[in-house]
Formats: structure tokens, C-alpha cells, sequence
């Protein structure tokens, strides 16, 4: 099996790959070659380039949730490869904001003959499974605060029924995979539980802990510290970026140490 960081928000030393504020993974399985989000635009394809990736073999296409930092490259995406499978949650385009600005995935992709749109959990085969509608809130993310989504009346919180994980089952391991996280971690993971009565080996996943430095409250700090200490108890290992944040990382690892790993543009996640 073989993973690797197209883009993400920094590059590891001396590569040469472009950097961009969105995520994208490829991934090799014995039956697929997949990718997990495309970012924020057509950088991705051209880090796929450097890193040997051919993108016109992917078979399928795995989108996160509706925000253009994840869906960004489908678009350029389809002009490359017009045949995978591209699976998304039913709700994923419609608008999505930050503020007032509309932080939502092009509507072109609706036109696009292979999308494919999950409302339930979904096993797409014996290697792959998605699931979504995660109902908890503990430990919710306050980078969510000011995340908005349309309603009847206006404007109201986002409540990422537009998120999805996707599950990978190989040589007896299964990895969990998820964009953001918005919906937390902890909570991600106990309808994980519920779905597998147990917990993945690994999980590769931004936190979506981000702030500007001065913004973190000591409530924010509590909770990630409390969040990690939480993850640290389980039988998992976690790599994470994008989202996470440096500040986020930074504590997250003190607590987790070897079982918490960073993932950066051109990077191969190697499972250990």
C-alpha cells in the first residue's frame, strides 16, 4: 500500500512540490489507485507530476466534504481523467460560507457525468467504505465558529452533514481517513465505533484546530490538550496537517508523542 501528501498547507524540506492552503492524498491500495480530495486548484496535478504520480489511473475520487480548499482540483481533475468514480455526500455543493464568504465547491462539478452522491454509509467494495452522519459534539472544534451553511431562515451554523470518512481495509489493517474533521476527532471516531466495534489502527486527518495565535482561549487549549490525551489512550496511530495548525500540532504531539506524526506536500505516509 502506498500513501502519499499531494498538497497540503507546507512542504517538507527540500522538495520541490507547491504548497497551498487544501489537502490531497493518493493512495494505492491492491485493487485501486485513489485520491482523497483534490485541493484548492490545479496545483495538485502539477505536484502529481513531480512526485510520479499518474493521475489518468485513478479509478476513483473520494471528496471530504464541500469546501473548495478539498474540491478545488476536480475540475481540472476531470479534463485529465474522465472516468473515475467520484463520490461525494448528496449535500456536498451546495453553499457553505466563512463570514459572509462563500467558501463552497464549484457547482460546475454537478455537470460532471461520474459523480456519484452518498447520503448513507457506503461500502464501495471489500477494500473501501464511507460513512458519515456524525451526530456528537464533544470536544467540538471551535475553528467551526464561524462556519455557516444556507437554511430556510437564513444563514446558520454548518453542521458538516456534508463530511464523510473513508475507510480503507488492507492486510488486515483499516486506516481512517477524513479531510477536516470538522465534526471532531473523538466524535468522528466513536461513529466509527459504532459502525466496526472497534477502533482503526490509523487515522490520517487534519484537526481543524487552526486560529491565529492570539486567538486561542484557554478553553481552546484545555480542549486540544484534553483531545489529545483522549487519542493518546487509543491503540492508533494519527497523521495529521493541513487544519491542524502548528499551535494545535505543537501540544498535541508533547501529549501523543510517537503515536501523533506530521504530513506535509510530498511526503510518503508510512505506516508504522
Amino acid at each position: 500500500m502506498k500513501i502519499i501528501t499531494v498538497i497540503e498547507d507546507t512542504c517538507r524540506s527540500n522538495c520541490e512540490c507547491i504548497a497551498e492552503h487544501g489537502l490531497s492524498i493518493w493512495i494505492e491500495t491492491e485493487k485501486h489507485r485513489l485520491l482523497l480530495d483534490t485541493g484548492a486548484s490545479d496545483a495538485f496535478i502539477k505536484n502529481s507530476d513531480i512526485l510520479g504520480i499518474d493521475l489518468k489511473t485513478a479509478d476513483t475520487v473520494i471528496l471530504s466534504h464541500g469546501h473548495y480548499d478539498h474540491s478545488g482540483g476536480i475540475i481540472p481533475f476531470s479534463k485529465i481523467n474522465r472516468t473515475a468514480d467520484i463520490f461525494m455526500r448528496d449535500n456536498a455543493l451546495a453553499p457553505h460560507y466563512s463570514g459572509e464568504r462563500n467558501i463552497g465547491s464549484d457547482t460546475a462539478i454537478a455537470d460532471l457525468p461520474n459523480i456519484r452522491y452518498i447520503s448513507g454509509d457506503y461500502k464501495i467494495d471489500d477494500e473501501l467504505f464511507l460513512f458519515g452522519n456524525i451526530k456528537g459534539r464533544r470536544f467540538y472544534p471551535t475553528g467551526n465558529d464561524n462556519l455557516l451553511m444556507d437554511t430556510e431562515n437564513g444563514k446558520a451554523p454548518d453542521d458538516f452533514s456534508h463530511e464523510q470518512c473513508l475507510v480503507i481495509t488492507q492486510n488486515g489493517k483499516k486506516i481512517l481517513l477524513s479531510g477536516c474533521a470538522h465534526n471532531g476527532m473523538l466524535n468522528i471516531l466513536d461513529r466509527y465505533r459504532e459502525i466496526f466495534s472497534s477502533l482503526p489502527d490509523y487515522v490520517i486527518s487534519g484537526f481543524h484546530l487552526t486560529k491565529k495565535y492570539g486567538d486561542y482561549t484557554q478553553s481552546d487549549l484545555d480542549t486540544i490538550a484534553l483531545t489529545a490525551k483522549e487519542l493518546a489512550g487509543m491503540d492508533t496511530v494519527f497523521y495529521t496537517g493541513h487544519c491542524t495548525g502548528s499551535v494545535a500540532y505543537d501540544i498535541m504531539k508533547r501529549i501523543m508523542q510517537d503515536k501523533l506524526n506530521p504530513i506535509h506536500s510530498g511526503d510518503e505516509v508510512v505506516l508504522n
